[in-house]
């Protein structure tokens, strides 16, 4: 096969890279320097071509380049993988210092824009302050706290008015139907991240499935009894729901508690064998629980109408996640480690209070 030239090489990936990008990655050594035509163009192998791909596919998972440069140059015949293990981790605890850096960022950003309007006042001062206090930090260490504990003080004088400090705070969401946006808000309130939302994924008929089988009274079926604690059961049963808790354990207070009960007593999987067709799964804890539901989906042993997932793990619970979104089962889920039985209960709260006060909205069907 000839040689390409970068622009070919670039159409091959097909994935918005540039040519511009892959001289970048010549010049980090991600990419081997190619071979040059009589014209000083770059020619490129199909070599080449596969190594971009990785390189694309890597980062598209979320590994920096620094990460993929590592990953791509272990040799594993020479270089054992417990060394690269140790670089790997390396790099994570950085990655880490870097997420608390940006948390503590936008945790001061978000005390001057999360202010409701009782408290916006303040804001213009508050700025005003802060250019001050590039100076003034060099002498006092402590004039950056003082500024918060006066403008602390003031919420003592009204309540917090949520909607409108997550107005501020979340992203656009114009391209969301309102019910959509009503389960991400009061998602982020269960957790006080705004960061969340960027994580919650839910499959196109997620909103359309779960009001047509909580209208008509269907089961509701939680992993443990701390999930089923928290749904809103006065709303449920209005709508003629039956709920059932599949660990019914009342001992049980967290997901590693939960797993090892799943996994050594065969009553609660024979009980996930019984659940009703059409029901609702509320998953907040194990994630076991969760592979094994996709298991019996697939072997077409359950037929729920819709899955909440969001168990709590770290290596587990991604892989669950993952395989709910690829199960043609309508899903909600947080993609990642993220999740908790309060996030599931309140996925499932959000959808139900929106039926019920709104039974005739439609707006979820006009989304693309």
């Amino acid at each position: 096969m000839s040689p390409l030239t970068i622009k070919e090489l670039t159409d091959a990936i097909g994935t918005g890279i540039t040519p511009r990008m892959v001289r970048h990655y010549h010049q980090l050594g991600l990419m081997p320097q190619p071979e040059r035509s009589p014209g000083n163009y770059r020619l490129y192998t199909q070599q080449d071509v596969q190594r971009l791909k990785r390189i694309m596919a890597l980062k598209k998972q979320g590994f920096q380049l620094t990460h993929i440069q590592k990953l791509l140059e272990a040799d594993l015949a020479s270089e054992t993988p417990e060394i690269l293990l140790t670089q790997l981790y390396r790099q994570y605890q950085t990655v880490m210092q870097q997420i608390t850096q940006l948390r503590h960022t936008a945790t001061a950003l978000e005390r001057l824009l999360g202010r409701d309007r009782h408290c916006q006042a303040t804001q213009a001062e508050a700025i005003s302050r802060l250019k001050q206090l590039e100076a003034e930090t060099q002498t006092s260490l402590d004039s950056f706290e003082h500024l918060w504990n006066e403008m602390d003080t003031e919420v003592h004088q009204h309540p917090e008015v949520f909607q409108e400090s997550l107005h501020w705070l979340l992203p656009d969401l114009s391209d969301r139907s309102e019910i959509e946006v009503d389960l991400l808000s009061r998602l982020v309130l269960a957790c006080g991240d705004v960061s969340l939302v960027s994580f919650v994924r839910l499959s196109r008929d997620a909103i359309a499935v779960s009001r047509e089988v909580l209208k008509a009274g269907c089961q509701i079926v939680a992993d443990v009894p701390a999930v089923t604690s928290a749904l809103d059961q006065p709303r449920l049963r209005h709508l003629g729901c039956d709920i059932a808790t599949l660990i019914d354990d009342p001992h049980i207070t967290n997901a590693d508690e939960a797993e090892q009960a799943f996994w050594q007593q065969q009553l609660w999987q024979e009980r996930l064998q019984a659940c009703k067709s059409g029901c609702i799964l509320v998953i907040g804890y194990a994630p076991s629980v969760l592979l094994t539901v996709c298991k019996a989906i697939s072997q077409q042993q359950i037929q729920p109408a819709l899955v909440i997932g969001m168990p709590i793990g770290f290596s587990h619970a991604p892989i669950a996640k993952r395989q709910l979104m690829r199960s043609g089962v309508p899903f909600i889920t947080i993609e990642g480690t993220i999740g908790g039985g309060l996030l599931a209960a309140t996925a499932l709260n959000a959808l139900a209070e929106s039926l019920i006060a709104k039974p005739d909205c439609h707006c979820y069907l006009s989304q693309p």
